[in-house]
């Protein structure tokens, strides 16, 4: 008897090695990402600046203020210079009213409201022919044109729009003149004043004498002495009457970085508090803090599957809601009728006729079906005029639902 040899022991399975774990993925942005994102930002940006460096270039030219004597712009008044150049007359430009020539007779003061105390005091002080003053304010009026006065302090508008006006008084300039574009700020002219082209309540033009052959004239606003407008109505003549009745004419060139003589006209901001300005200024930097808050990126998209299924009754619902928002009753009762038309049809076995059953046959068949109705009710009531109000409505698709009832059981 042989002896069975015994079967070598099996080896068990071999556990594979474990893999190893992925590398996790970093979502912090990387330089190069970061250069990916903005180069586009940044050279739009550089484009910008290189379009303001050309069109900075294209318009080196020097640009002056309004009323500049200089100035060819249409705010200028180089024009009117021109003119008064042509008769004879000299004309001086010069930043110091308080040190102009011995020869001038005619100082124009285009901002008076510039000029500090002391040169306000020093230009009365010096005894001008005529001294032209263009919009001058409460501190100049005082100092240089007195008993004249804005027209608001008596009740009168301030302010009032350029247009053509008619001169209304006996100033041989303005007689001469004849209509003008005059307006801007209104004055009064007081007991020795004589006030030109009225406005209301107050005068664009005052004339005040200050001596024996010396005067004040008071302008409003300095839009007729334009070059833009000089050539339209009398603006020419009234410029040149005003500025040339002197031979010699100093034009006072105001220094705008200084800062407006107390008393003066004042800016809207002057009358806004200083509360409400730092109120301004912690609104802004609240909403710079939430727009940089609200464009932080927030990490890559991530797809999420959206509920799509929706229950009838819901969509009904809000359908209906959106029809009572906008009191549409007509169409509510237009989408009742087809459906109702729509049901009772194959009950009765009227076909479609382009998608819908023919009216005089549905309401034949109905009526057949049911010999209380007549065709005439039926047809009011599937294809009547529109509901007038929100009771009616409720009414009418009660009907419908009855009518449809009565048809599937009659």
């Amino acid at each position: 008897m042989t002896s069975a040899t015994p079967a070598p022991p099996t080896a068990p399975p071999a556990t594979p090695a474990p893999r190893p774990a992925p590398a996790g993925t970093s979502l912090a942005a990387t330089g190069r990402s970061l250069w990916r994102r903005a180069r586009w930002y940044l050279l739009t940006v550089v484009l910008a600046l290189l379009a303001a460096v050309v069109l900075a270039a294209a318009n080196g030219e020097r640009r002056y203020p309004p009323l500049d004597p200089r100035s060819y712009d249409a705010t200028g008044s180089h024009a009117v210079v021109a003119l008064l150049q042509r008769q004879g007359l000299k004309v001086d430009l010069t930043t110091d009213p308080t040190a102009r020539p011995a020869t001038a007779d005619t100082l124009v003061l285009p901002e008076p409201d510039l000029l500090t105390p002391e040169q306000l005091a020093a230009v009365a002080a010096a005894r001008h022919g005529r001294l032209v003053l263009v919009s001058p304010g409460p501190a100049a009026l005082s100092a240089l044109a007195p008993g004249v006065r804005l027209s608001d302090e008596n009740g009168g508008a301030p302010y009032a729009r350029v247009r053509s006006t008619d001169p209304g008084c006996s100033l041989p300039e303005a007689v001469r003149a004849g209509s003008a574009h005059v307006g801007g700020l209104l004055y009064t002219a007081g007991s020795r004043g004589e006030g030109c082209y009225p406005r209301g309540h107050g005068y664009p033009v005052v004339t005040v004498p200050t001596g024996r052959d010396t005067d004040v004239v008071v302008l409003g606003s300095s839009a007729f002495l334009t070059n833009e407008l000089l050539k339209k109505d009398g603006n020419a003549a009234l410029g040149l009457g005003l500025l040339g009745a002197r031979p010699h004419v100093a034009w006072h060139l105001p220094d705008y970085t200084v800062p407006v003589a107390e008393g003066g006209r004042k800016s809207f901001q002057d009358y806004i508090p200083e509360g409400w300005t730092w109120a301004g200024y912690q609104l802004a930097v609240a909403v710079v803090l939430a727009a940089l808050w609200r464009a932080r990126r927030l990490g890559p998209v991530v797809g999420e599957n959206l509920p799509v299924v929706v229950r009838a009754s819901e969509t009904t619902e809000g359908r209906a809601r959106l029809y009572r928002r906008a009191k549409a009753r007509g169409r509510a009762a237009d989408v009742l009728r087809r459906a109702a038309a729509h049901r009772i049809a194959p009950a009765l076995g009227v076909p479609p006729v382009a998608g819908a059953p023919d009216p005089t046959a549905l309401c034949a068949a109905v009526a057949d079906r049911l010999p209380e109705r007549s065709a005439g009710d039926v047809r009011a009531l599937l294809y009547g005029p529109p509901p007038t109000d929100d009771a009616a409505l409720l009414r009418l698709a009660d009907d419908l639902d009855a009518l449809e009832r009565q048809v599937r059981k009659p």
